[in-house]
């Protein structure tokens, strides 16, 4: 048996085309007012290019989402990818659109996100570092306006911010826990008045949200002023504005704002913007990105974060409801490996047949099922298929999707490509031509805030009750007399359960979903709502991902995945 490539060594041997080439299978043409080069294999679409494409119609979006993660792995990239290269390789013309990979989990524990085998997004090493310099712009942006605010307060403090109620913390694009709460501003009358602090992942950001929402650089400009960042000793509000941020912070985003243009290994175009998290934020590429494939290509492949009660939710109920896109499939990756784990095995024992534990385990993809369906949506199942998948677990799954009305295709995009996913390539193409656009949300806009998070809770995680002490219900209150009612919610929360228990695996019931805290996104124009033990600023695992990544005496890096 010959050797498994690893997905480094198959991103380095691919056989990439001049962006201008694969600008041009989607009618970009090779001008500077249309595109800037960034290398030879990355471009960046030109705003003004963007304007003149309003007028086209829209394509079909399909939206891929997953069953609840384990550590057996789902590979919703990887089949994000190889569905676009599918529905090129029947004929169709198609866009992938992802998100852009962040620092902290590449070093970390979950490694890259520019899919996997035969299934790749490329220049790999490009897109999983540094990429087009996209997450350091939004990291300077937001670290400015926390630079302003202390400044601000040395200068004399105009605004009156009271120190102790400055909601606005700073980033960093890595996981470290050591920054979670902090002192600053010590060291005496020069440096400032000492306060607590603290710092969240690049990728949980407002700064972030705001960027993947905004339409264009003045939708983004006037949603960076109305960022709430502080309150005053009589407990008034104090924006961005009201420090004159929202000028400078654009500055430092106006070429990041333009969405980037890659390939995948089978020279098909895809664009990779913007990088929310699923778990603590609303876990969805640009807006800007998905709007622009929508003019270039008759079909858009996109992802929505981990699984599909938290990606697909908030994908569904915040970026659909702010941009106005309108769905016509979704797509639930699903593997054998995933769904014996949901039901009862160790991952230790994947390996072995286990027909039995696999329809134990089924209760978690048929919930994200019925879940899918409350949005009117199609749904198509695809299985990511592992090279230890026993055909009597295919034969099962399967017949399982067919009980419950679904069709499930079996993927072979990691070992073949395009070639792997051709089945499910034309049964989406199937549901997107039938598709009646009968898509709503899973709650109204005029809605009670407490209402909406009770709506998530109870339809979508399936949980008995929601539990918010008094504080948390005024707090939700105060924001609706202030004109925040009509916001989405975005729930920040384990990704490895239905419940905010991490442990609690298949489809728990009979569980609550308790408010830890909630944070307003004023310039994102959603409610934050923290469940559980999440952390906005994850830490790197005993042994993170770094342990392996090093450069090769011939300068090549190794061990990114």
């Amino acid at each position: 048996m010959s050797e498994v490539k690893s997905d480094i060594q198959i991103a380095r041997e691919a056989k990439m085309q001049p962006i201008n080439d694969i600008l041009a299978k989607i009618n970009v043409p090779d001008e500077s007012t249309a595109f800037s080069p960034m290398g030879r294999h990355i471009a960046k679409i030109n705003l003004e290019y963007l304007d003149t494409l309003k007028d086209k119609p829209d394509g079909k979006l399909i939206l891929v989402t997953a069953i609840t993660p384990t550590p057996a792995g789902e590979g919703k990239t990887t089949t994000s990818v190889g569905l676009n290269d599918g529905l090129n390789k029947i004929g169709k013309k198609s866009i992938v659109c992802l998100r852009e990979p962040s620092l902290g989990p590449s070093f970390g524990m979950k490694g890259g996100a520019a899919g996997g085998g035969y299934a790749q997004v490329v220049p790999m090493e490009q897109i999983n570092l540094h990429f087009t310099g996209d997450f350091h712009a939004i990291t300077s942006a937001h670290n400015l306006l926390s630079a302003l605010i202390d400044n601000h307060i040395y200068w004399g403090n105009k605004l009156d911010i009271d120190v102790r109620r400055i909601t606005w913390k700073r980033v960093m694009d890595m996981n470290d826990r050591s920054l979670r709460s902090i002192n600053i501003n010590l060291g005496g009358v020069a440096n400032g008045f000492p306060r607590e602090d603290s710092f969240d992942i690049t990728v949980a950001s407002e700064i972030m949200a705001i960027f993947c929402l905004s339409n264009d650089l003045g939708d983004l400009e006037k949603r960076i002023g109305n960022i709430t960042i502080a309150y005053t000793r009589g407990k008034k509000p104090v924006y961005a504005k009201d420090l004159k941020a929202q000028g400078p912070m654009t500055v430092l985003l106006k070429d990041a704002i333009r969405p980037n243009v890659t390939q995948t290994l089978e020279n098909n175009p895809a664009i990779i913007h913007g990088g929310p998290f699923a778990n603590i934020a609303h876990g969805c590429n640009s807006v800007i990105a998905t709007k622009t494939g929508l003019k270039l290509a008759d079909y858009v492949v996109t992802e929505a974060g981990f699984g599909a009660d938290l990606g697909a939710e908030k994908f569904l109920d915040i970026k659909c409801r702010k941009s106005d896109l309108k769905p016509s499939c979704v797509v639930i990756v699903a593997t054998i490996r995933a769904l014996k784990m949901h039901g009862g095995v160790a991952k230790d024992d994947l390996k072995t047949e286990n027909v039995e534990a696999l329809k134990m385990g089924l209760v978690n993809l048929q919930r994200h099922v019925e879940n899918i369906k409350k949005f009117n949506l199609p749904v198509a199942i695809a299985i990511n298929h592992f090279i230890k998948d026993s055909d009597n677990e295919v034969k099962a799954l399967i017949e399982f999707c067919n009980k419950i009305g679904v069709k499930a295709s079996l993927c072979t995009h990691w070992a073949d490509g395009g070639e792997g996913t051709k089945e499910l390539a034309n049964n989406v193409a199937e549901l997107c031509d039938k598709n009646e656009n009968k898509f709503k949300f899973l709650y109204e806009n005029k809605t009670a805030l407490f209402k909406k998070i009770e709506t998530i809770a109870k339809e979508i995680y399936r949980a008995d009750e929601v539990i918010a002490d008094t504080k948390i219900r005024e707090q939700l209150k105060s924001f609706e007399d202030a004109g925040y009612g009509d916001f989405p919610i975005c729930i920040a929360k384990t990704q490895y359960s239905f419940s905010t228990d991490p442990s609690l695996k298949g489809a728990p019931t009979g569980h609550s979903l308790p408010i830890r805290e909630i944070k307003l996104s004023s310039g994102a124009e959603f409610i934050v709502v923290i469940c559980g033990a999440v952390m906005t600023m994850p830490g790197l695992p005993r042994v993170p991902a770094a342990d392996s990544i090093k450069l090769n005496k011939d300068g090549q890096i190794e061990g990114l995945f």
